[in-house]
């Protein structure tokens, strides 16, 4: 980024930690508000309309989907950490669509529909991100805490998991006509679509092509090690069998 380009990596240290332990705690309150509000008003999985009344469950409800709009807004800082981190390789396309695209798709939620079908998406991902959120926090503390992060590759399957599901509850609400406004619907199969692609492609780049490309970097020094064992000489060095192969010179 060019403003960071002739600047030092700020170091945030701590801060990192604690931005992150706050949107753990943030989202862990939304998903156990929604959860808790749309079991106790008898909210269907399959199929659930917009109720605008004064009860007090569909208010704590749309109470809980604004502070998950909230949320989308306070996550636009993990790409203003990665650009003053010169984290570059952190801001890639699939970071900016998903975090520039969630806040207004979420304004539109908040102001027309904040009840009825949209508490799934709001509740499903505002679990994973109390994982996600939980792992880049545990990350902020340094290198040391590496060993106890290798369950990344199954945070991302996580993810995944998510945008299918919530791409099936909403195709199966447009199946059964369900009580919503259908372009909403519509809206959401197509956006989670594109984003279960862009994340199927960050997974095989990082968790599939990458080890292939480590395999096959591995199987080859394996090559090299055997052959310099049986005596063949690389870059003019004496083979330790006492072979030496050499290039005839007219």
């Amino acid at each position: 980024m060019k403003f960071m380009e002739k600047r030092e990596p700020v170091k945030l240290g701590n801060y990192l930690f604690y931005y992150n332990i706050a949107l753990v705690i943030l989202n862990l309150h939304i998903f156990t508000q929604v959860f808790y509000y749309t079991t106790k008003a008898g909210y269907n999985y399959s199929c659930q309309k917009v109720v605008y009344t004064d009860d007090e469950n569909e208010l704590q409800i749309a109470k809980a989907l604004w502070w998950f709009y909230f949320s989308k807004c306070v996550e636009m800082l993990d790409t203003i950490f990665f650009v003053l981190r010169k984290k570059n390789n952190q801001v890639s396309f699939l970071h900016v669509y998903h975090h520039a695209s969630m806040f207004p798709l979420w304004w539109i939620g908040v102001k027309w529909v904040a009840g009825g079908q949209s508490f799934f998406g709001a509740m499903i991902n505002s679990f994973i991100h109390v994982v996600m959120y939980g792992y880049y926090g545990l990350s902020a503390l340094g290198p040391h805490m590496q060993k106890y992060l290798w369950w990344k590759r199954y945070l991302t399957m996580m993810q995944l998991i998510q945008f299918v599901v919530g791409i099936t509850h909403a195709a199966q609400s447009l199946f059964i006509q369900c009580e919503f406004p259908m372009w909403m619907q519509w809206a959401l199969v197509f956006y989670a679509f594109t984003i279960l692609c862009l994340f199927l492609n960050f997974y095989f780049h990082a968790y599939i092509k990458s080890v292939r490309r480590k395999a096959a970097k591995k199987e080859s020094n394996g090559k090299v090690k055997s052959s310099e064992a049986n005596g063949h000489i690389f870059n003019d060095k004496p083979a330790t069998n006492g072979h030496v192969e050499t290039k005839k010179h007219k």
